[in-house]
């Protein structure tokens, strides 16, 4: 973060290349935002798996499932969904990403 904002005060110095130097600046920003994005998840869905795995209730085959298709995402989705209406009587909405 500290090298993205010493990016950006050289940019705003340098006024002939200032719009080439923000842009590339923006550029590294994201990729570090995004990196850092992709991090938290992994570490999310390590933490989800390990509460699967410590429960006796839950079905360890949902595990990785973030690696599957999106269609295969869906139909596991819907069939928690219809699991759970089944001994709540109340249908989950989960909305859906696509």
């Amino acid at each position: 973060m500290l090298l993205a904002a010493a990016l950006i005060c050289a940019a705003i110095a340098s006024a002939p290349l200032g719009t080439y130097i923000v842009s590339i600046s923006a550029l590294a920003l994201t990729g570090v935002v995004l990196i850092q994005n992709a991090r938290d998840t992994a570490a999310m869905q390590a933490k989800l798996n390990e509460i699967i795995f410590a429960l006796e209730a839950a079905r360890n085959e949902v595990v990785g499932l973030e690696h599957e298709s999106p269609e295969d995402i869906n139909e596991e989705r819907e069939n928690i969904e219809t699991r759970a209406a089944a001994v709540t009587g109340v249908r989950a909405c989960i909305p859906v990403n696509d």
